[in-house]
């Protein structure tokens, strides 16, 4: 079973993740913006399925793995923490404010749905997310590998889905908020980048335990 100094990591590196500029992001926004709030959820379910899409492969994927391979464990939180100092990089000095809006043709549910679906599945963020940090939550000596696997699978995509709807919801007010207020942006960048440095060092430090 998954313990909770399992989830609470994990749930908050998956939170640090989500609210992390990114095309899941970029997109469900503009989206929003351009044809409203029902556009936008409609959006993320299609997001939402590409997030279990990549669940489900991990989990089968990892547990193979992890039994076959002991030191594949390590790899794989070694290459996660090097994602988390990339993803703390690109927050500081890379990439674009998620608010500068594109400009978006009204699109049919059908469609929206597909969008969202093929921005999540072509997103790098979500396959390094399942490839390299899960793993290294997962305690294979607590056996039921492919039960932990979903379990914190779970968790990312609750935690995924619940920052996106409230980011879709407040679109606009947030929109026109860091508009008017670009040193916000500013510090709302160097912060989540410490967050996701520091989750980076506590990662390689437990690995030394």
């Amino acid at each position: 079973m998954v313990t909770l100094s399992q989830i609470l990591p994990f749930a908050a590196i998956a939170l640090g993740l989500v609210l992390t500029p990114g095309p899941n992001m970029i997109y469900l926004i503009s989206r929003s913006l351009c044809q409203g709030r029902k556009a936008g959820y409609i959006s993320l379910t299609g997001v939402a399925l590409g997030f279990m899409f990549y669940m489900v492969c991990a989990a089968l994927g990892i547990t193979a793995l992890i039994m076959a391979v002991p030191l594949a464990y390590d790899a794989l939180r070694i290459a996660g923490a090097a994602y988390l100092l990339y993803m703390a990089w690109q927050a500081v000095f890379g990439g674009k404010s998620p608010f500068q809006v594109r400009d978006l043709p009204p699109d049919s549910s059908r469609k929206l749905f597909t969008m969202g679906l093929l921005t999540n599945l072509l997103n790098p963020k979500t396959a390094v997310i399942y490839l390299t940090l899960l793993p290294q939550f997962i305690r294979p000596e607590q056996g039921h590998v492919l039960a932990q696997s979903l379990t914190l699978g779970i968790t990312q995509i609750v935690t995924s889905m619940l920052v996106n709807g409230l980011i879709i919801f407040a679109a606009g007010t947030i929109a026109n908020f860091l508009a008017q207020r670009p040193t916000w942006q500013k510090i709302q960048r160097w912060l989540m980048g410490m967050v996701l440095t520091g989750l980076a060092l506590r990662m390689v430090m437990d690995g030394r335990k």
